[in-house]
């Protein structure tokens, strides 16, 4: 899986999503090129490791037009650019966002995301 090389990062908000964990990160200091401005990163429930990641990307100059920062899922057989707009700068409109993205992947469309924390 080409999951982001997360080096340091904030805890904005913690979830629980079916039968996931979640856990929406920001202030990302990553060892790879990609600049994050949000990550939601899911862990299935008696696994230790994030298996499904929906991150906003910071867009390059060459794609401002489109929006400032690009959705993207990424799991172990999808790398996958969902779309780009301005609102993904705004951590409540990502969470929804990745929220929607991830309950059409993971088939939960029946489940909730309950805030934790």
């Amino acid at each position: 899986m080409d999951a982001p090389k997360i080096q340091s990062a904030i805890p904005r908000r913690r979830y629980q999503f079916g039968e996931y964990s979640g856990v929406v990160l920001a202030e990302i200091e990553s060892g790879d090129a990609t600049k994050y401005r949000y990550i939601l990163a899911l862990v299935r429930e008696g696994e230790n490791r994030p298996a499904f990641y929906v991150t906003a990307e910071q867009n390059p100059r060459s794609r401002q037009q489109e929006g400032s920062h690009r959705l993207r899922v990424i799991t172990h057989e999808l790398n996958e650019e969902i779309g780009c707009s301005d609102a993904w700068s705004d951590l409540d409109a990502f969470c929804t966002e990745a929220f929607t993205v991830a309950a059409k992947v993971l088939g939960l469309s029946d489940e909730q995301a309950v805030l934790i924390s």
